[in-house]
């Protein structure tokens, strides 16, 4: 049988703050930001929640070196605390820890606002904690409130704002779920795309007393154009979504042909003498990259 090795120490370990040597600096604009603020706030409110990632103590000097954290470590030294949690890897670099590291989704901060508001947290506490007006930590707790579970199920793991959702439970299921589908499959889950979506929205699919708010200056002409616009656009949309990986496919094999093309003397001089404008264009399709498609 194959032994995993342990990428840290089993138990986290309290360490000295002065034992630990940053390994990137933080920038003024960085350490001044809201996300900060709102690191330190929740510390000094509840305490640390998430240990530190460091090295192992280097043997001349017995300093660790901060692999992640280090926003954490600067509130802690501004709130004036000697001491912090630390996990201890058994890797020297950040690379393995960030790459498989997945950062709070927004329905995983609506599980925990909800279970912390269950325990009997106070919403005011709670609120300082995470350093966010008391209105927006109810908008959070009420999330996914007419949200169906499917819909919960495809955006688990997005971070959106929670007017995705308050446009969303303006329609049916159904309707939830296939704009869930879109916005996903466009990596674009915002307010500005999912109100779109709501306009395009047949009456019939949206939740009983319930309209998309129109602009005043529309007619109702041009609201039914649109809408007929938005369904054929939501069609090519997934037309061209089910072709995408084809069609990438055969243009990084076209792309491979045109390089060994290009590379044979006698065909670049014939093209160059007949064909310049296609040969312009078989550079462009070689200069592109895996990346660009």
């Amino acid at each position: 049988m194959t032994s995993i090795a342990l990428g840290f120490l089993p138990k986290p370990l309290v360490l000295g703050v002065e034992s630990l040597l940053p390994s990137v600096g933080l920038s003024q604009k960085l350490i001044s930001s809201h996300k900060f603020r709102q690191i330190r706030a929740s510390i000094a409110e509840i305490g640390l929640i998430e240990p530190l990632s460091v090295t192992s103590a280097d043997r001349k000097s017995g300093r660790h070196v901060v692999l992640d954290g280090h926003l954490r470590l600067q509130a802690v030294k501004e709130l004036g605390h000697a001491e912090i949690a630390c996990l201890v890897s058994t890797d020297d670099e950040s690379f393995t820890y960030n790459n498989h590291l997945n950062r709070l989704s927004t329905v995983q901060e609506h599980m925990m606002i909800r279970r912390a508001l269950d325990r009997g947290i106070p919403a005011a506490k709670l609120a300082k904690g995470l350093c966010i007006d008391i209105s927006l930590l109810r908008k959070k707790n009420s999330l996914l409130d007419g949200i169906c579970a499917e819909v919960v199920e495809i955006l688990k793991d997005r971070t959106f704002s929670a007017e995705v959702t308050q446009v969303l439970r303006q329609m049916k299921p159904t309707r939830q779920i296939e704009c869930a589908e879109l916005m996903v499959s466009a990596n674009t889950v915002t307010a500005s795309y999912v109100r779109c979506l709501l306009t395009a929205t047949q009456d019939s699919m949206l939740v009983a007393g319930r309209k998309p708010s129109r602009p005043v200056a529309l007619s109702q002409e041009q609201v039914a154009r649109m809408k007929h616009e938005m369904t054929n656009l939501q069609g090519r949309y997934k037309s061209a979504e089910q072709s995408y990986s084809d069609d990438v496919l055969n243009l990084m094999l076209a792309r491979s042909y045109i390089v060994k093309l290009m590379d044979n003397n006698q065909a670049m001089k014939y093209m160059q003498k007949h064909f310049p404008e296609v040969l312009e264009e078989f550079s462009r399709i070689v200069e592109m990259s895996s990346t660009d498609v």
